[in-house]
């Protein structure tokens, strides 16, 4: 979800509109990142008439959105969520883009119909790889050995788009805009102090998300063992839990934390 409102407030900055489904996770974080810009506007297609926001969580986040942008239904007013309606309104995404991009995917992941619609209408793909480990980064996988475009940073995404938008300000983009950095960044503290232990899980974790078992493998101590040097690292941002009982390093002003 770092990831998504990075890459949305960076390319948002360059003027571009953000496109997503207003679900839990990616897509709302996407639609905050647009909005925090303060200077691109953000739409949110949605699979229920567009009086009934789903889910009813995102109805303070849909209002920032119709304020700014817009919220755009096909179903007539009233239409409840109905699952067969969601698939459906991943067409209109990919089809009011200019390209795709898919931050993280497992192998059935919509995400992936919105990418091979996309496809089909001649838009552009773009995906963020991840862990090989990691069945969240199995579909963006898929996608980049299907052609694809790797980014690791917003401005691989203004390359391949720049001279095909002629709303992208290309010197400006290029002289004073930063691209966000792909890495999860901290927020700026006094670097922690880091014990020899603390050190070495950090070196086995790498820059990748990496579940509990295979990060014991890697440094050689009990599950147990590791959880009593995780959790004063995870307090003190360092690292991050993930689902599927993850974790990932995190990183401040894109560089690595360091011992």
């Amino acid at each position: 979800m770092a990831n998504a409102e990075a890459f949305a407030r960076s390319l948002s900055e360059a003027q571009l509109t953000i496109i997503s489904g207003l679900a839990l996770g990616i897509d709302a974080a996407a639609h905050r990142g647009a909005l925090s810009s303060g200077e691109g506007s953000t739409v949110a297609v949605i699979g229920t008439g567009a009086d009934r926001i789903y889910p009813a969580g995102n109805a303070a986040l849909a209002r920032e959105i119709a304020a700014s942008g817009a919220i755009v239904s096909e179903f007539a007013l009233g239409t409840p969520p109905l699952r067969h309606n969601f698939p459906r309104r991943n067409r209109l995404i990919a089809g009011l883009s200019h390209g795709v991009l898919v931050v993280e995917a497992a192998v059935g992941s919509g995400s992936l119909i919105t990418a091979r619609l996309a496809t089909e209408m001649g838009r552009e793909v773009f995906a963020i790889p991840g862990s090989i480990h990691s069945p969240l980064a199995r579909g963006c996988h898929r996608l980049i050995r299907d052609g694809a475009k790797l980014v690791e940073t917003a401005e691989d995404v203004l390359e391949e788009l720049r001279g095909r938008v002629t709303t992208l300000p290309p010197a400006r983009t290029r002289s004073r805009r930063k691209a966000a950095p792909a890495a999860l960044t901290a927020p700026s503290q006094p670097a922690l102090p880091l014990t020899p232990e603390a050190s070495q899980l950090l070196t086995a974790l790498g820059d990748e998300a990496v579940d509990i078992d295979t990060l014991a493998l890697r440094c050689g101590l009990t599950v147990d063992a590791l959880y009593a040097i995780l959790l004063p690292m995870e307090l003190e941002a360092v690292l991050v839990r993930l689902p599927g009982n993850r974790f990932q390093r995190l990183h401040k002003e894109g560089a690595p934390v360091r011992d």
